[in-house]
């Protein structure tokens, strides 16, 4: 009788523990049994957004690596309310968070954080022309943020500081309808956080902070905070190798690395330029583009000339694709002040510096680097590359040897190299201002914000006998070296 008692007990004790452990891992089992991740996120252009080549962002690509350290598949669920979002893995149809979140002690009450992978600041933006306020007391007008926000939540523990701060939350719009609104004057203030407000302002200007409402917010993965450890414990290591591995910071440079400076007059003269000028060379661009995007040979334009047909450098390249004498009789161009020569010339020189580089990578690190060639040369590039290996890194990924290429003018490496000095630095520069042009020429032409093409108009700056004023000229004139293309019409090789 004893013995069938304590056998009921040792049962009853190994199925408690068995449920136990069941319950531990449950999480990850059912991850695992289904054979996919439920990551859910904010739609956006930091997140996660449907591009021509499928699924991007930043947060996607991150999570779709943790999906592939499980070994299962990713469904990447998108939102457009925070509300929805937390709602949805409270009841246990997502797995995790992956969306830009900040660290706050009100969220954590509720929600497990994961390590952290980045950090971020919160600023309070306005439309230029009004007074730029330096602290809450200056605010003149009504303050707008997303409900349930890191924003909203900011504020909340600000508000025993400035007592008479008021806000309305919304969850009617997202972040970029919000800094949008400023810019239509519908709201007078709102929050952002900065990695969304710098890829903002490559379009919009005209946006302006005031100041820094948080600094350094860790921004981590969320999950329900239930007990259950098992699909954290394999979260923090998975972080760990990605940021000893590299690939976080490829995925930064990748999305936020060009974004990093603004330049206010730049960006809006720029602005003015899509407006005014591009429709004069925009058919051009279309129709010798090829298989490179019309608005990527528009960007590279724009940072040679400033779709200026007439452009000089000092060393002598010319015209609105700034070529040199050598690569303009490469590819059949007999008058480089002919815009739609021109054009097409460096349509095929650019097509050719991508079809230069080594198959193995894929874009868009083929075109950075092909960008990167069209400014320094190929050689150059490759001695970068080199330098890179030598250091442990790879030679084929940008982010990599976008931090070698400026030790080109460091006679230590340069020595070394088989093409000698090279102002790698302005390479780099270079990239990241085409990358800002083209981002915000996608948008505008993807929301309909560009002018028709003067198609069948001849612009007035296609002959020799234009009606370009002497003002136009001597700016003309003035434009600094952009291109070293000399370099690239060496016998060089590919590795």
């Amino acid at each position: 009788m004893f013995k069938q008692k304590l056998l009921v007990i040792i049962s009853l004790v190994v199925l408690l523990w068995g449920c136990d452990m069941q319950q531990q891992q449950s999480q990850l089992g059912h991850v695992k049994a289904q054979n996919k991740i439920r990551v859910g996120t904010l739609a956006g252009a930091s997140n996660y957004y449907q591009a021509p080549q499928g699924e991007q962002g930043f947060e996607y690509e991150l999570a779709q690596e943790f999906a592939d350290y499980l070994g299962v598949k990713l469904e990447m669920v998108p939102f457009f309310n925070l509300s929805d979002m937390f709602s949805r893995l409270d009841s246990g149809d997502l797995d995790l968070i992956a969306s830009g979140l900040t660290y706050n002690t009100i969220r954590a009450d509720h929600y497990r954080f994961g390590p952290t992978y980045r950090t971020i600041s919160q600023k309070l933006v306005y439309k230029q022309g009004r007074e730029r306020p330096r602290e809450f007391a200056d605010l003149t007008g009504n303050l707008t943020v997303l409900a349930k926000s890191s924003h909203s939540l900011a504020l909340q523990q600000l508000q025993p500081q400035y007592p008479t701060l008021s806000w309305y939350e919304t969850e009617d719009m997202d972040e970029e309808e919000l800094l949008q609104a400023v810019i239509d004057g519908e709201i007078d203030y709102t929050l952002a956080d900065s990695h969304t407000l710098s890829l903002f302002r490559r379009y919009h200007p005209n946006l302006s902070i005031g100041f820094s409402v948080t600094r350094n917010d860790p921004i981590a993965w969320l999950l329900r905070k239930d007990g259950d450890d098992s699909l954290y414990a394999l979260m923090v290591p998975f972080f760990g190798e990605v940021k000893q591995n590299n690939q976080l910071y490829v995925l930064e440079e990748k999305y936020f690395g060009h974004v990093r400076q603004f330049n206010y007059v730049n960006t809006l003269a720029y602005i003015e330029a899509i407006e005014e000028t591009l429709p004069k060379y925009q058919a051009w661009f279309e129709q010798y583009a090829g298989t490179i995007d019309w608005r990527l040979l528009a960007a590279l334009s724009y940072q040679e000339s400033m779709w200026n047909p007439r452009a000089k450098s000092p060393t002598g390249v010319r015209g609105i694709m700034m070529l040199t004498q050598v690569t303009a009789k490469q590819v059949g161009v007999t008058n480089r002040l002919a815009p739609e020569q021109n054009i097409k010339g460096g349509a095929e020189y650019l097509t050719t510096l991508i079809n230069r580089i080594p198959a193995r990578i894929p874009q868009p690190d083929r075109t950075w680097f092909a960008l990167a060639a069209y400014n320094v040369g190929w050689g150059h590039v490759n001695d970068a590359r080199i330098i890179t290996q030598q250091q442990g890194a790879s030679r084929d990924k940008w982010a990599d040897v976008k931090k070698r290429l400026p030790l080109l003018i460091k006679k230590r490496y340069y020595r070394n190299t088989k093409y000698g000095y090279a102002r790698g630095d302005v390479a780099v520069k270079y990239v990241d201002n085409i990358r800002r042009y083209y981002d915000a020429l996608v948008w505008l032409d993807e929301n309909k914000a560009i002018n028709k093409p003067e198609i069948n108009k001849p612009s007035t700056a296609t002959s020799l006998h234009s009606t370009t004023t002497p003002a136009e000229l001597t700016q003309a004139q003035q434009i600094p070296p952009q291109s070293n293309q000399q370099e690239n019409n060496k016998s060089q090789q590919n590795e």
